[in-house]
């Protein structure tokens, strides 16, 4: 049985624009300021590069496990909002005056159940959105939204009080997200996995697909540099934590643009055209960013190529997992594209960083990161053309699994 595309009317838009506002909205907060809080509790930057790399290294398991939790459940939506609340109290650690090593503890438990929930809610808004998968960015897009009102928000907030008041601060936000998380449900009833496991796996081994998931890997890996020290790179240049968090909110800004008018690239081009070319866009920022980063107007202008190197990036990677796993076989895909792309390439783009560091004070560390962008870039181009026999493959074995 095929699944069928639900009407737009159907299409709950405010309350899953909602989650995603409130789940970036906190990661608004995490990834620009969370390494300047560490360095506020006296970690040297080889431990915040070991910190961090444990909220990637979280997303190797974290979202597989959740999507199969709840792929076997007859209540999978529980999984979604159990993920939430243990979220909150696993934060609540933070705010508790303990040693520093302590810390380490708490941000695995933290990180993991934080990067459990978004895949599994990806697969839920792909089920409201059926064949209208175009229209994700317009949903997306709220994610991109709460971002950079916190962004700019707390970057205000870091200056005028310091970075040791961020827990307190992102507390309110997942409080939040969870209550969406609570409104939020499936758009149509998901089955328990079956015996059709060969069917998932035997779409994963096609060429195709193996390359997509090796070029996101490599453009993750690539944004090691970025995520884990790039307030830390702009500081040691300079840069005050209000123009930081101008410097995130003018890339986020470009994303919301890419956000808005990406379902008619869609319509007309498709998506692995775009990855190519978001990749290739990547390498050119990293490199700028080693060369030139006391260049003001420069870094602004290598920052709007954000919208290409992440939004185009991630809405294209949308537009093929909806593409090869189709149906129930979405999670699965889902949690294996988080799992790797994001979680390994991310811990180890954070190790390599972290190593890569004390070479030109960050200089070496983003040329690298552009080479696996390049790297990247070349592989989708060689072996991710638009392939109608992952489609069928996928259609096919989605009709199995339902």
């Amino acid at each position: 049985m095929t699944s069928v595309a639900l009407p737009s009317r159907a299409v709950p838009t405010a309350r899953l624009s909602s989650f995603y506002f409130f789940y970036y909205a906190a990661l608004g907060a995490f990834t620009p300021y969370w390494s300047l809080y560490l360095q506020s509790r006296e970690m040297s930057v080889t431990a915040i590069s070991v910190m961090m790399s444990l909220w990637y290294a979280t997303r190797v398991v974290a979202p597989s496990t959740w999507t199969t939790l709840a792929a076997v459940s007859p209540h999978p939506i529980r999984w979604l909002r159990i993920g939430c609340v243990l979220t909150i109290a696993c934060f609540a650690g933070f705010l508790v005056p303990a040693p520093p090593w302590t810390l380490y503890a708490v941000m695995i438990a933290f990180c993991f159940f934080y990067n459990a929930v978004m895949p599994q809610f990806e697969s839920i808004t792909l089920t409201h959105l059926g064949a209208d998968s175009h229209r994700y960015g317009m949903i997306r897009v709220w994610g991109s939204l709460g971002f950079i009102i916190v962004v700019t928000l707390f970057g205000w907030l870091i200056d005028k009080h310091g970075a040791g008041r961020l827990p307190w601060l992102m507390l309110p936000l997942f409080v939040l997200m969870t209550g969406s998380a609570f409104l939020n449900r499936y758009a149509r009833n998901i089955s328990a996995r079956s015996q059709h496991d060969a069917g998932f796996w035997s779409i994963v081994r096609q060429k195709p697909v193996m390359a997509f998931f090796i070029a996101a890997f490599l453009e993750q890996l690539s944004f090691g540099p970025y995520y884990t020290f790039f307030s830390l790179y702009m500081d040691q240049h300079g840069y005050s934590t209000s123009l930081l968090g101008l410097m995130w909110t003018v890339g986020v800004v470009f994303e919301v643009a890419v956000f808005f008018l990406i379902a008619g690239f869609f319509r007309r081009w498709d998506a692995s055209w775009l990855l190519i070319i978001s990749m290739a866009s990547a390498a050119l920022r990293w490199w700028v960013t080693a060369l030139w980063p006391e260049n003001l107007p420069v870094m602004l202008i290598a920052q709007t190529t954000h919208c290409l190197g992440f939004a185009a990036f991630f809405a294209s990677a949308m537009q093929l997992l909806a593409r090869y796993f189709p149906g129930n076989l979405n999670g699965h895909g889902q949690g294996l594209f988080y799992g790797f792309s994001s979680g390994l390439g991310g811990v180890l783009g954070a190790l390599i960083a972290g190593q890569l560091w004390q070479f030109g004070d960050g200089k070496v560390a983003f040329i690298v990161g552009g080479f696996f962008a390049l790297l990247g870039s070349v592989i989708a181009w060689y072996w991710l053309p638009p392939s109608r026999q992952v489609r069928r493959a996928g259609q096919a074995a989605a009709e199995a699994h339902t």
